[in-house]
C-alpha cells in the first residue's frame, strides 16, 4: 500500500520565468476549455478526449505534447467529477497545470524543479521550509501541479509517494468526542477548547460583514478599498482552521501510537444537513456550518495512515446518550439529565463531563469493532428487575 502526501513548495522564478509561466498557464486552461466544447459532454474517457483534439490542442495552443495529454486527462478527470455531483462542467481559469515525469523534475542537489514551459525547459528555485525538505529529501517524485494562488505567488503541489508503516493490531481504542463547545474531547481526558475558535470566527464575521456592508455604499475609492480588503482576507480563517485541525489531528495520532491504540471516531456524515432543519438563528446556523469537521476526519486518517495507527468510523447513534459504565441509553430526559458540559446516568448514579462520557463511548465501541470473539458491549441484566428501568443493549454479549 502506498500513500500519496501533496507537499505545497513556493516558487522563486525570475521576471523572464514569470512570462514564461503565465503563458503556459493561459495556454492550459484555453486548452482544456476548448476540448470541453468541442468534445461531447458524455465523453469522459481522457484516452478518447486525446484522439479527437490532441492535434488541435498542439497546433492552436502551442503546448508540448506531454502537457497536451495533461490536459485531455484534466478534461476527463473534471467531468467525472462533476458527473457524480451532477453538475456540469465549469469553465477552467488559468490557475493551474498538470505535470508527470517527462515534463517535471525535482533536483536535491540546488532544490530546483525542472518545468516545461511555452518556450522550453526552465530551472525554478524554490523556497522551502523545513516539513517539505524532511519529506523531499531522497525523493523521486514524477508528478506535481504548477498553481498560481489568490495571492499572485507560483508554487508548485509536488506529489510523493511514501510506504507507511504497517497499521497497529490491538483490541484498544482512543476515543474522540467531536462538537462545537469543544472541538475534541479524547477519552484519555484530553480536551481543545472552542471558546478562542469561536471568538476569532466571530470577529472574522463581524468583519465581514462591516465590509460587505461599506462595499456596497459611500464613495467608489471607499468601495474599492473594501473589497480590496475582503480580497486579504479571504481564506484567512479557512487557513486558521486548517492550521487547528493539523494540531488537534497529530495530537491525538501520537497519543494514540504512544497508548497502542487504534483511533475511533464518530460518523458524521450528513449531521449538517440534519441540523440545518432544525429552527435556530442565523448566528446558531452560522456557527454549526463553519467548522471543518470533515477536514479534520482527513487529517486524522491520513496522519494515521503515516503513523501506522488505524482510524475508524463508528455509528453515534446513542453514543450521548449512553451512559459508559453502565451502557443504560436515556433517550429522553427523566432518569438522566444533561445540562449544558454534564452528565447523570439515572441508573448507576454516574455524573460528570457529557463530552468525556460520548468519548469514553466511541472508545468502547471502536474497541469492540474488529474483535474476532464479538462484541464484549452488555448491560446488566439487574436493570431488568426494576419496573422503572429499560435495558437496552448494544451489543452481544
Amino acid at each position: 500500500m502506498e500513500q500519496v502526501l501533496t507537499l505545497v513548495c513556493k516558487l522563486q522564478p525570475t521576471p523572464e520565468q514569470v512570462a514564461q509561466i503565465e503563458a503556459t498557464l493561459q495556454a492550459f486552461a484555453a486548452a482544456c476549455n476548448y476540448a470541453n466544447e468541442v468534445v461531447k459532454s458524455p465523453t469522459t474517457s481522457k484516452t478518447t478526449i486525446q484522439n479527437l483534439v490532441y492535434q488541435e490542442l498542439r497546433s492552436q495552443f502551442g503546448l508540448s505534447s506531454n502537457l497536451a495529454v495533461r490536459a485531455c486527462a484534466r478534461v476527463g478527470a473534471n467531468r467525472k467529477t462533476a458527473k457524480l455531483k451532477g453538475k456540469p462542467v465549469k469553465a477552467f481559469q488559468p490557475t493551474s497545470a498538470d505535470y508527470d515525469a517527462r515534463i517535471f523534475a525535482f533536483r536535491e542537489k540546488d532544490w530546483t524543479v525542472s518545468l516545461t514551459l511555452m518556450n522550453g525547459r526552465h530551472h525554478i528555485k524554490m523556497n522551502v521550509g523545513q516539513y517539505q525538505t524532511g519529506k523531499l529529501k531522497g525523493k523521486k517524485p514524477t508528478s506535481a501541479q504548477l498553481c498560481k494562488h489568490r495571492d499572485g505567488s507560483y508554487y508548485i503541489h509536488i506529489q510523493v509517494k511514501d510506504t507507511p508503516p504497517e497499521p497497529i493490531k490491538s483490541k484498544r481504542a482512543l476515543g474522540v468526542d467531536l462538537g462545537r463547545t469543544d472541538i475534541a474531547v479524547t477519552s484519555e481526558g484530553q480536551k481543545w477548547s472552542g471558546k478562542d475558535i469561536t471568538a476569532v470566527r466571530n470577529r472574522y464575521a463581524r468583519t465581514r460583514a462591516s465590509l460587505q456592508a461599506k462595499a456596497t455604499k459611500g464613495t467608489r475609492s471607499t468601495r474599492r478599498r473594501c473589497r480590496n480588503i475582503l480580497k486579504r482576507l479571504s481564506g484567512r480563517e479557512r487557513r486558521y482552521q486548517a492550521h487547528q485541525n493539523h494540531v488537534i489531528s497529530k495530537t491525538i495520532i501520537q497519543q494514540a501510537r504512544l497508548c497502542n491504540a487504534i483511533v475511533a471516531i464518530e460518523d458524521l456524515t450528513g449531521i449538517r444537513e440534519q441540523i440545518n432543519q432544525m429552527p435556530r438563528s442565523k448566528t446558531e446556523r452560522r456557527r454549526s456550518n463553519s467548522w471543518a469537521f470533515y477536514q479534520l476526519r482527513q487529517f486524522l486518517t491520513y496522519k494515521g495512515i503515516g503513523a501506522g495507527v488505524e482510524v475508524i468510523a463508528i455509528n453515534p447513534r446513542y453514543t450521548s446518550q449512553t451512559c459508559h459504565k453502565c451502557l443504560q441509553i436515556h433517550p429522553t430526559r427523566g432518569e438522566s439529565y444533561r445540562s449544558g458540559k454534564s452528565f447523570k446516568c439515572g441508573h448507576c448514579g454516574w455524573h460528570g463531563d457529557a463530552d468525556l462520557n460520548g468519548a469514553m463511548m466511541i472508545k468502547l465501541l471502536g474497541s469492540s469493532v474488529n474483535r474476532p470473539e464479538g462484541n464484549e458491549l452488555f448491560c446488566s441484566l439487574r436493570a431488568v428487575e426494576s419496573p422503572h428501568h429499560s435495558c437496552t443493549q448494544l451489543g452481544g454479549g
